[in-house]
């Protein structure tokens, strides 16, 4: 059984820029979720819907902005 994101809603892009914001404290346990399923190799739409609770096939852009941004951001932060 999969287990239910901590985080059920996400932005459609991840904060930018070089200061912590109160969204990537919000989001801290999204982020390193996401650092482990990239570390494992794990594919980036299970990861969009496991994790970020969207789902790929009916919003694939919209997955794929929000998984990228988020990934780039749990990498910065």
């Amino acid at each position: 059984m999969r287990e239910k994101p901590h985080n059920s809603h996400v932005a459609d892009t991840a904060p930018a820029g070089d200061i912590l914001t109160p969204y990537d404290r919000e989001h801290a346990v999204t982020y390193m979720r996401m650092l482990d399923a990239d570390r494992e190799g794990a594919d980036w739409r299970e990861v969009t819907e496991i994790v970020l609770q969207i789902n790929p096939e009916s919003e694939p852009e919209r997955a794929r902005q929000v998984y990228d941004t988020h990934l780039a951001r749990a990498k910065w932060a």
